[in-house]
């Protein structure tokens, strides 16, 4: 079977709080730090904020695959994911549940079909299915003129 691997780097410098540290991908590089990732602070990028950002991404293509094999290619399909991180276990913060908010041009479709497309998309693309631990991954989709 053929694969492909892809590679992102993390680096980090000093404590938790005070520390700093770097995410970098191919074409994307970006700080991180505790502020952003458990505070306020918006300079910085965090692990759930690339985690939404690949749920999102995912989905998306493999719903624009599966409606094209439909024979309704999308005009548009715009993804929102949100990751939601909560606090406080004994384990430590822990990611509670994924949302996905949908809104897609797809000419030649009634909504029953889309819902349909769009729910095996969740269920199917590679991310969702890496992130199976996660407690509830939700879907909201909806179809627009």
């Amino acid at each position: 079977m053929p694969s492909k691997t892809r590679t992102a780097k993390a680096s980090w410098e000093g404590g938790l709080k005070e520390g700093k540290g770097n995410l970098k991908l191919r074409h994307f590089e970006m700080p991180f730090d505790f502020g952003n990732r458990f505070g306020d602070d918006e300079n910085a990028t965090n692990p759930e904020e690339l985690i939404a950002a690949a749920a999102a991404g995912c989905f998306t293509m493999f719903l624009s695959s599966l409606l094209e094999k439909n024979g309704t290619v999308a005009e548009e399909l715009k993804t929102k994911g949100a990751v939601k991180l909560e606090f406080g276990g004994d384990d430590g913060p822990v990611i509670s549940s994924i949302a996905l908010t949908l809104k897609a041009k797809v000419p030649g479709i009634d909504d029953t079909k889309f819902q349909e497309i769009a729910k095996e998309a969740k269920e199917k693309c590679p991310v969702a299915r890496s992130l199976a631990a996660v407690p509830e991954m939700t879907l909201t989709a909806k179809l627009v003129e």
